[in-house]
C-alpha cells in the first residue's frame, strides 16, 4: 500500500523539507542522530520544541484553538516522516502527546488554561508517574497513596522508571485514594509541582549507561485537591485513555531512518568486499527482511490514516498492535547494528566521545551497542508486548469490546 499525495500534500511536504534546511542546525541534527534512549537529551529535544513552537508545528495533533495545525492525517504522517528522515530531535512526549490529551478530555477549563499553554510554551516538563515497584504491567496494583486532609491530597509511597524525572518540573501521577477499593476502583489522577516538599528524585543509570530514568518518593507530600484530574477514584478511566494515546502513533518513519542507517554502516563494513560475498549477502538478506517488517508497519499505519481521513472512528485495538510490532522491530534493527558493528560494537563510550581521542571510534558502532541496550526495554515500556497480545488476543475472541 502506498500513500497517494494529492498537489496540496505534496506542497506540504516541500514546506517541511524547507522549513528543516533552513532551521534544523547540524548540531540539533547530530543530538537527533545520537539519540539512542527513548527520546533526545532534554537540552537539544527541548530547544527544538521551541524552534518548532516558533513555526506553530510543535503541538500538531492539538485542537487548534489550543495552537494545533487542524493537518490532516496524511499531513500528519508526512511531517512525522521527514522530521525521522532529517534526524531531528525527538522530545520527550509526556506533556504534548500523554498529558494535554487527558487535560483536554478530563480537565476543567481552568485546568485547561493553566496546563495547555505553559506546555506549549515549554515552561512545563512532565513526567510520568505510573509503574510502581511491584506495579508495572498489573499497574492498577499501585500502592501510592493520597489521603484526603482538607484542601490536600496528603501523598505517601514511591514510583519508578520515571523517565526524565531529573529535569521536569511537573508530573501526572496515579494514586490510591481509596485503599479499600479493589483493583481499578478506588485510582485517581493528579497533576502536580515535582518541586514540592517530600519529593526525592534518585537516579536509575541503565545497562547503556544512560541516566534517563529516575525513581521518585513521596513523604508526606501535600498536594492542593485542585490538582484532582477528573473525579476523585474515577482515575482508571483517565489513565487508560493516556496509555491509548502513550502506545499510539507512527513507527514506521522513524524505523525507516533506523533502517537507512543500517545501510550506511553495511556499506562502510563490508565496502571493500564484492558484492558476491556470502556474508554480506547473508546480512543484504536479513536487511531486505526487515525491510519488508517496516513496509507492513507502514501499510497498518496508511490504512488507518485513510479511515481517519474518512471520518471513521480509529479502532481500540490499533495502538496495541502497533506498538508490539514497533518495538519488536526495532529491537530487530539493534540487533542487525550489532553484527554489523562486529567486534567495535564491544567499545563501551558514551557517543560524545565517538570519533575523539586518541582513540577514535566510529560513531556507528558506538551507537549501535547504546541502541541495542537501550532497546531491550522497548517490549517492556508502555504495556507489555506479552499484555498487548493478550488485549490484541482478547479483542478478536470477542472476549472484550
Amino acid at each position: 500500500m502506498t500513500l497517494a499525495l494529492s498537489p496540496a500534500d505534496l506542497a506540504f511536504r516541500d514546506e517541511v523539507r524547507r522549513f528543516l534546511d533552513a532551521e534544523l542546525s547540524d548540531d540539533l541534527r547530530e543530538a537527533g542522530r545520537r539519540s539512542a534512549g527513548v527520546f533526545s537529551d532534554y537540552e537539544p529535544a527541548m530547544r527544538w520544541f521551541r524552534i518548532l513552537g516558533a513555526r506553530g508545528w510543535n503541538v500538531p495533533h492539538w485542537p487548534p484553538a489550543w495552537g494545533g495545525t487542524g493537518w490532516s492525517p496524511v499531513q500528519h504522517h508526512l511531517f512525522a516522516a521527514e522530521l525521522a528522515a532529517a534526524d531531528a530531535p525527538s522530545f520527550a512526549p509526556q506533556g504534548p502527546r500523554m498529558v494535554a490529551p487527558v487535560v483536554l478530555a478530563f480537565g476543567t477549563p481552568e485546568q485547561q488554561a493553566h496546563v495547555l499553554p505553559r506546555i506549549r510554551s515549554g515552561e512545563d516538563y512532565w513526567a510520568q508517574g505510573y509503574s510502581e515497584p511491584g506495579a508495572g504491567s498489573d499497574l492498577a496494583a499501585l500502592q501510592c497513596r493520597a489521603r484526603r486532609d482538607g484542601d490536600h491530597y496528603v501523598i505517601n509511597g514511591t514510583k519508578i522508571w520515571t523517565t526524565h524525572a531529573q529535569y521536569a518540573n511537573r508530573i501526572f501521577c496515579l494514586v490510591r485514594t481509596d485503599p479499600q477499593a479493589k483493583a481499578q476502583s478506588g485510582i485517581s489522577f493528579l497533576l502536580f509541582d515535582l518541586k514540592l516538599p517530600g519529593i526525592t528524585v534518585r537516579p536509575i543509570i541503565s545497562i547503556s549507561g544512560d541516566h534517563e530514568l529516575n525513581q521518585v518518593f513521596f513523604d508526606d507530600v501535600r498536594v492542593p485537591a485542585s490538582a484532582l484530574l477528573g473525579e476523585e477514584n474515577r482515575g482508571w478511566t483517565v489513565a487508560k485513555y493516556l496509555l491509548q494515546h502513550e502506545r499510539g502513533g507512527a513507527w514506521s518513519p522513524m524505523l525507516r531512518a533506523r533502517l537507512r542507517r543500517l545501510h550506511r554502516a553495511r556499506d562502510i563494513a563490508f565496502g571493500g568486499r564484492p558484492a558476491d560475498d556470502p556474508e554480506r549477502r547473508d546480512l543484504g538478506s536479513r536487511l531486505a527482511e526487515a525491510e519488508c517488517r517496516i513496509d507492513a508497519i507502514e501499510a497498518m499505519e496508511l490504512r488507518t490514516l485513510a479511515a481517519a481521513a474518512r471520518g471513521e472512528d480509529p479502532d481500540p485495538i490499533q495502538p496495541s498492535i502497533a506498538k508490539l510490532l514497533g518495538t519488536e522491530t526495532k529491537q530487530r534493527l539493534t540487533e542487525l547494528d550489532i553484527e554489523i558493528a562486529g567486534l567495535s560494537a564491544a567499545a563501551r563510550v558514551p557517543l560524545a566521545e565517538a570519533g575523539e581521542g586518541a582513540l577514535p571510534l566510529p560513531e556507528a558502532p558506538v551507537f549501535g551497542m547504546t541502541a541495542y541496550l537501550n532497546d531491550r526495554a522497548a517490549s517492556i515500556y508502555a504495556g507489555t508486548n506479552e499484555i498487548q497480545r493478550n488485549l490484541i488476543a482478547a479483542r478478536l475472541l470477542g472476549l472484550r469490546g
